[in-house]
């Protein structure tokens, strides 16, 4: 280890005693309680098992960054989801005691063990077997209109393709994952700009870049493993900014708990902070480019010989005033020279974002802002640099390039006439040549009438979309429902027009022959089954998917089913060229990073032209009525919609806060703990007020709670995605 080096140390306290900040020791205690019964399971999870929480992706403990030991939060709270016992069967009967629970204390009951149905107008839900089940659900998809969504819990590649595969056999491009509602703008915006869809760069180039810039993004709260590169980035001299609404307090400062230096006196992550408004990104981003353009800070060679439309955002730049891009981005003149004073300064940097920025009507434009900075100063294709959407779940890189997307099929690839017939070729029966329904489309065509029929495995739309009131609406409406899941969901128990399916779903650890996941990095990284209690009737997704086809279209059925997940491996090679190695990975540890460490190395751009492209980004036309305010949702103790604890413990929120700053709270005269009603339109939402250090005129609820606020038709115009932000006023109560 380096020599201690006080200067990044966050207090002298040992171990920030009396500090705000969780506790990861005690995670460990209560990690090692919730698994009492299972506790040999758990622990070969841990050493044996891909990580099934953030897409940062390890081998046990361990992963490819680093030589050290691995181990966050967010996994040891999902120990208890994957050895857990089976639920009793006996409390679906009638689920009106159990509808009113929350999703934690659903969680709670147990593991699904067999097959459930419940018939329209039943109380509750039968055990049957999974020939029945299977009947069941072949009947009410053939000829039907119907959707199929998967979450990204954990969901390795294997089960994204086989479901894919089998949806599409049924003769609908309606298929569609988390991906969608986390990163689909990313995706939209990195395949026109560069012609790849995802991270450029590998983890170790955070470490000893010049530069790392966060745009709304806090991987304190979602990523936790990452903050031990962050660490090492500190140590290493690299300098750290982020841009943000939130002063977030996990980046200013964290306790590593694997890092002796950090855990005793913690580390000072972020140097320069850059307060923007909710939304106002675009403003700051170009106002940025706009200083480096005048100060001659453009990497003009690179400009030159590597891309395509510059001279259309410089235009485009200059046309926008400081005054615009100031009362937009909420941000100053000054702070946007600052920025790019360090952007100019630095010989390498890695821009990295998530859903603070992907989440809004705009977002693809919100990407496209950050790409043309990346390329005016030459930050893509070599080391220490890069362009980085961090990815939230194991499963969502891996979704995409899967195909289990209704506007892409595997590889990426767009829905087109040739495409459709390269795969209709490959598998031997038509696959369809017209996009699909989306997420938020099949919800829309549930609603509406047009969609006979939903299967969802994993994921629960009542808690991820926008206007719960709204999802529920569609989801009674159906004539099937299909839930794939490893545990109850509230989503289950709402009441349909016709039949509710629950199919026991097995973990990633559970599946015979193994399974892989792909991380933010591009890791393809092999997970092995692992030695443990298996439960009840509980088959992998991969073959619940292919059955379903398989019984609906007994014709197909050879066409659709495999024989275990080396086989599903040995297809993906041969449908998914870029990646190459996945077929021969067998063993713990046993990985492949598909493009090297390093897409587009040298500038050179899988394009047609091998040229990548800048987008003259306008400015979105917010406008924002004197007194209201702007509300962003939020992450709090928490994985993905899987709230863990009410408090969270690096600003004290509990969930039913409202973070204002103290600006906003003493003009308005509300102290801390004032009840507010928050309203957007006719819809509301009651909290209470917690100071925080926000930006004036904005506001932070926690996710999914906030979800109330949200207008259900608001998405952006080519990925889909929904807006999780509101204009709201506020009510003291």
């Amino acid at each position: 280890m380096r020599r201690l080096d006080p200067r990044n140390w966050a207090s002298w306290r040992p171990f920030g005693l009396g500090l705000r900040k969780p506790n990861n020791y005690l995670e460990l205690v209560k990690a090692f309680r919730a698994v009492k019964g299972n506790r040999r399971y758990a622990w070969r999870i841990l050493n044996q098992g891909t990580c099934d929480g953030c897409a940062l992706g390890t081998k046990g403990m361990r992963d490819w960054t680093m030589p050290e030991i691995h181990l966050c939060n967010i996994r040891l709270r999902l120990l208890p989801l994957n050895t857990m016992p089976a639920l009793d069967v006996s409390l679906l009967r009638d689920v009106s005691g159990l509808s009113g629970r929350k999703s934690a204390e659903l969680r709670e009951l147990g593991r699904l063990p067999y097959p459930m149905l419940r018939r329209a107008g039943e109380p509750g839900f039968t055990r049957v077997s999974w020939d029945e089940a299977l009947r069941v659900a072949a009947g009410g998809l053939r000829d039907a209109r119907f959707g199929a969504y998967l979450t990204s819990r954990g969901m390795p590649n294997e089960n994204y393709y086989a479901a894919q595969k089998a949806v599409r056999a049924l003769g609908t491009n309606n298929i569609d994952n988390a991906a969608r509602i986390c990163h689909s703008p990313s995706t939209v915006a990195l395949k026109e700009a560069i012609g790849a869809a995802a991270t450029t760069c590998s983890y170790t180039d955070w470490i000893g870049s010049d530069l790392i810039v966060f745009i709304g993004s806090n991987p304190s709260n979602n990523q936790p493993v990452a903050m031990k590169y962050l660490y090492h980035a500190k140590k290493a001299g690299t300098r750290i900014a982020m841009v943000n609404a939130y002063r977030e307090p996990g980046m200013e400062r964290y306790w590593v708990p694997s890092n002796a230096e950090s855990a005793v006196f913690g580390t000072k992550i972020t140097d320069d902070f850059f307060g923007v408004n909710v939304g106002g990104d675009i403003g700051f981003l170009n106002g940025v480019l706009k200083h480096l353009i005048e100060a001659g800070a453009v990497d003009e060679e690179f400009v030159a010989r590597h891309t395509t439309g510059f001279e259309a955002v410089r235009e485009a730049v200059a046309g926008q005033s400081w005054e615009t891009l100031e009362a937009l981005s909420g941000s100053t003149r000054a702070d946007m020279r600052r920025m790019a004073e360090l952007l100019a300064e630095a010989r390498s940097a890695v821009l990295v974002w998530s859903m603070g920025i992907t989440q809004h009507s705009y977002g693809e434009d919100n990407v496209r802002a950050i790409v043309n900075l990346a390329l005016a100063r030459g930050f893509v294709g070599r080391e220490g640099c890069g362009l980085m959407p961090i990815r939230g779940h194991s499963g969502v890189q891996g979704g995409a390039e899967m195909g289990a997307y209704a506007t892409g099929l595997p590889g990426g690839l767009p829905i087109t006439e040739a495409n459709a017939a390269k795969f209709t070729g490959m598998w031997g029966f038509e696959v369809p040549a017209t996009p699909g329904l989306t997420a938020t489309d099949m919800i829309d065509a549930a609603h509406a009438g047009e969609l006979d029929a939903l299967v969802s495995s994993g994921g629960n739309f009542l808690e991820v979309l926008p206007d719960p009131a709204y999802c529920r609406e569609a989801l009674a409406r159906l004539k099937l429902r299909v839930h794939v899941d490893i545990v109850l969901s509230s989503q289950m128990l709402v009441p349909a027009e016709g039949d509710v399916l629950l199919l026991p779903a097995q973990t990633r650890y559970e599946m015979t022959g193994g399974v892989t996941e792909t991380s933010t990095e591009r890791r393809i990284i092999f997970s092995p089954e692992v030695e443990g209690p298996r439960i009840g009737e509980a088959w992998p997704e991969w073959k619940i998917f292919t059955e379903l086809a398989a019984r609906t279209r007994p014709g197909i059925a050879a066409n659709v089913r495999f024989t275990g997940t080396p086989q599903i491996r040995a297809e993906i090679e041969r449908a998914v060229p870029f990646y190459e190695g996945i077929a021969g990975l067998k063993r713990f540890g046993d990985s492949v990073q598909y493009g090297g460490a390093h897409l587009c190395p040298g500038g050179r751009f899988p394009t047609p032209d091998g040229l990548a492209r800048f987008s003259p980004v306008e400015p979105p036309a917010l406008e924002r009525p004197d007194g209201a305010f702007m509300v962003a949702t939020r992450r709090g103790k928490q994985f993905n919609s899987m709230v863990h604890e009410r408090l969270d413990g690096f600003n004290g929120a509990m969930r039913e806060a409202v973070l204002m700053s103290e600006y906003d709270a003493d003009r308005l005269g509300l102290p801390d703990g004032a009840p507010v009603e928050l309203r957007s339109g006719e819809r509301a939402y009651r909290g209470k007020v917690l100071r925080a250090p926000l930006m004036p005129g904005n506001l932070q609820v926690h996710w999914p709670e906030g979800n109330v606020l949200l207008d259900e038709a608001r998405r952006s115009p080519q990925a889909r995605i929904p807006d999780y932000n509101a204009l709201v006023t506020v009510r003291p109560l």
